[in-house]
């Protein structure tokens, strides 16, 4: 009887508790809502232009001629309307304005420091977008909830629709579905098909990734995916006829106009630095938003330097025996990227995308669509010595994809998949990823992860940068190895590793005291060298691409060794700097 007696009140304890919890929720719920009214509009839209800056203070350029126009909402098609909310909030014309779990799920990521998280209806972007900020924060996000509430108690579903359309940010410094229409397409909002509106929604989740003139292959795909996703949506609301969607064909937009401040690599540089920053938490329409002063660890002198050697490469044959440049001449469907790191703090101090950003969007140091090859042999040796350490008898494809991500690789396991990807290099790499994989070897196996920006800040905020140097991806003694095998030195310093040689990675090449490695990938269409000196590790490569269709191509006269001329180049310019600075 006792122990019933017990039971009964710890189950009427427990009953008191949770009635209590929830009064004292809806209390709270109810205080806010009265407490927290809907405010006037935010001062976004006075946007102010990005100073970009090198490391020494000059001037790299100025961005920020924000394009804004608001329309009413008859202007946009209905196919285009429906197409949004088929993206963004299919149940937008029933909800109540919020997703009560899209905002706890928010909330949770913000705490714990998990970065964005979608889920918001398009009522909560509304708000966000019009009458807060983008700053991720839990008072933020509490009131954002409050405000939608009582936004969609007093606002039509079409003011909110016409809101939402108006105040978004579609990139290339546009804000609204006009604006949009324009920069992507050449016409005005009326004028679009619904193809065009399916790509514009797609492109709010993510407007710099999805960005058709500067995204990679890969991202390229995920943007078709999306724009099917959006078109597939319609289909299964019923908005759009099943046989007219299979007939439908991606619309690509038209390139962006061109801007002096970005002509040349100063595009590419802008573009590293804010994909850099969208990373580090910075919401794409808040830096759009303008008044950013970014300096960036590029060191104007290598950079020239850099750019010019790639310059010569591209335009001679590439004789590392005889350096001195013959008739120029240009193979049109030759490509080059490179990124110089400083291993022991991580800076970028110089990185080549390409001749002209508004001639080739896609910047060759960060597209990873292009096979490793020889440049990967080192990964696969790191791998095999720490299997030895670790008192296995030998490496498996697991293993070594997993010592690839921990030296910086992105590693996707569809590019593991192939028998001979691990030996022959198979996986797709970019100049940067590989220059950050080798500088981590160079710095005693210390994960490396390269950085462009040394500081953000607008007014009285900075953002937090992930450090650039981290703990130890592998071992000291793999890592020397592995970068004794990349530099073309026959065995390391500091003594040997029982039943293990070190090769050289292929041809090796020894200019001023540095040294370097080049080979060219297994399908022919790619050409890698690494170098390494005193403070600093290159990649540098060259890929072969059409310049008619754009599709991948073998390189030819890669017998010549333009990538390691490109370094020699880089060299004797880098040798060149300190007698020209005492000169000025």
């Amino acid at each position: 009887m006792r122990m019933r007696l017990r039971r009964l009140l710890t189950w009427r304890k427990a009953l008191i508790a949770f009635v209590t919890l929830c009064l004292l929720v809806l209390a709270a719920f109810t205080v806010l809502y009265l407490v927290i009214d809907i405010p006037r509009p935010n001062e976004q839209v006075k946007a102010q232009s990005n100073v970009y800056l090198f490391a020494d203070g000059s001037r790299l350029a100025r961005t920020g001629e924000v394009n804004r126009e608001s329309v009413p909402l008859d202007r946009v098609p209905g196919d285009v309307r429906r197409a949004f909310v088929a993206a963004e909030n299919k149940d937008f014309y029933s909800d109540s304005g919020v997703s009560l779990s899209g905002t706890a799920r928010g909330v949770f990521s913000t705490l714990t420091g998990g970065g964005k998280q979608g889920g918001s209806t398009i009522t909560q972007q509304y708000v966000k977008n019009y009458y807060l900020s983008q700053e991720q924060t839990v008072t933020r996000k509490v009131k954002e909830l409050f405000i939608s509430l009582k936004v969609d108690r007093h606002n039509s579903k079409d003011d909110i629709l016409a809101g939402y359309l108006n105040s978004s940010y579609y990139g290339r410094l546009a804000y609204g579905v006009q604006a949009a229409a324009r920069t992507y397409y050449g016409k005005e909002v009326e004028d679009l098909g619904v193809e065009e509106g399916a790509y514009l929604a797609a492109l709010l989740q993510a407007p710099s990734q999805y960005d058709w003139a500067v995204a990679s292959p890969a991202d390229k795909k995920k943007a078709k995916a999306r724009w099917g996703y959006v078109l597939d949506n319609m289909v299964g609301e019923g908005w759009l006829d099943k046989d007219e969607r299979r007939r439908m064909r991606f619309p690509v937009p038209v390139a962006p106009k061109a801007s002096a401040e970005l002509a040349g690599d100063a595009g590419y540089l802008v573009d590293t630095a804010r994909r850099e920053l969208i990373a580090a938490g910075v919401g794409e329409q808040e830096l759009a938003g303008g008044g950013w002063r970014i300096t960036l660890n590029i060191d104007p002198d290598r950079q020239r330097a850099l750019r010019e050697a790639v310059t010569a490469g591209l335009t001679s044959p590439g004789d590392a025996a005889e350096p001195e440049p013959k008739a120029p001449r240009r193979d049109p469907d030759r490509q080059a990227g490179a990124v110089s790191v400083d291993p022991e703090s991580g800076r970028i101090v110089a990185l080549y995308g390409g001749d002209d950003y508004f001639k080739h969007y896609l910047n060759n140091a960060t597209r990873a669509d292009y096979q490793a090859g020889p440049t990967f042999a080192p990964v696969v040796l790191a791998a095999g010595i720490e299997a030895k350490k670790n008192g296995r008898s030998r490496v498996g494809r697991d293993m070594i994809r997993q010592t690839a991500k921990k030296l910086g690789m992105t590693a996707d396991p569809a590019g593991f998949a192939a028998p001979q990807a691990t030996s022959l290099g198979l996986m797709g790499a970019s100049p940067l990823e590989m220059a950050g994989v080798h500088a981590t070897l160079a710095n005693d196996g210390k994960k490396v992860t390269p950085s462009i920006v040394k500081s953000a800040r607008r007014g009285d905020r900075t953002v937090e940068l992930p450090e650039a140097t981290g703990e130890q991806a592998v071992g000291s003694a793999s890592a020397r190895f592995a970068h004794a095998s990349a530099s073309g030195i026959p065995r390391p310093v500091g003594g040997t590793w029982p039943g293990m040689s070190v090769p050289p990675l292929t041809d090796a090449a020894q200019v001023g005291g540095s040294t370097g490695a080049s080979g060219h990938t297994d399908d022919r269409k790619a050409e890698w060298f690494i170098g390494s000196a005193p403070e600093e590790v290159t990649s540098i490569a060259l890929f072969g691409e059409s310049a008619k269709t754009g599709k991948q191509v073998a390189l030819t006269g890669i017998e010549d060794d333009p990538t390691e001329y490109i370094w020699s180049v880089y060299l004797k310019a880098r040798a060149a700097e300190p007698a020209e600075r005492e000169g000025s």
